[in-house]
């Protein structure tokens, strides 16, 4: 069974090897869609705790929220930034007890554009 979190963040970035306006500083409102996996607990007959897992995300976002992506992440276009969150969030669900995994991720930059990445 699979649940999702959405949550955004803002943050700026530069692209300097973009061939448009990209490659100055500018922001973005992202909106981040995440879905996990797991099995209906027969003790909760729920996959997780929705709560405890907007935590998680919560923790990850943290990293990037209001910060100037370049400083975090090598070059971060939407793709490379959706990758960053991914393996962030592998990390902490691999180290957690919710019993639950990462299914995908997809990262909105603004209304209208996306980027999606699925497990491995």
């Amino acid at each position: 069974m699979k649940l999702g979190v959405s949550t955004d963040f803002s943050a700026a970035h530069s692209l300097p090897r973009h061939p448009g306006k990209c490659k100055d500083l500018h922001g973005h409102t992202y909106r981040v869609d995440v879905v996990v996996e797991g099995a209906k607990k027969e003790d909760t007959e729920c996959v997780a705790d929705f709560a405890e897992v907007k935590a998680l995300i919560e923790d990850v976002i943290e990293l990037v929220d209001h910060k100037h992506l370049n400083e975090v992440i090598s070059y971060p276009t939407s793709e490379n930034i959706a990758l960053f969150l991914k393996a962030e969030l592998e990390k902490r669900l691999n180290g957690s007890n919710l019993g639950i995994t990462l299914h995908s991720i997809r990262l909105w930059e603004g209304k209208d554009k996306w980027v999606m990445v699925e497990r491995d």
